[in-house]
């Protein structure tokens, strides 16, 4: 049994038929735009990090290491309980 109940076999058919649909070219358009989407949304998330710590004259690893610091102490004291 293949994923969610699906055979192997199931999938295989259904790519085919997407692929008969798009064309392998759509999809290869769709599939780097959809990429450069990603990154681009990554990119700005890390420069609006990096524009947030200068601000504050802070490169943002103390406050890591104090938020993984608390959530290790919140594991301890679930623990426990």
């Amino acid at each position: 049994m293949g994923f969610g109940g699906i055979s192997i076999w199931q999938l295989l058919i259904i790519l085919l038929i997407v692929v008969m649909l798009f064309g392998t070219k759509k999809l290869r358009g769709m599939g780097s735009d959809l990429g450069g989407a990603v990154k681009g949304f990554k990119k700005a998330l890390n420069s609006e990090d990096d524009e947030a710590s200068k601000k504050d004259g802070k490169d943002g690893s103390d406050e890591e290491f104090s938020t993984s610091q608390r959530n290790l102490e919140s594991d301890k004291q679930e623990q426990k309980h």
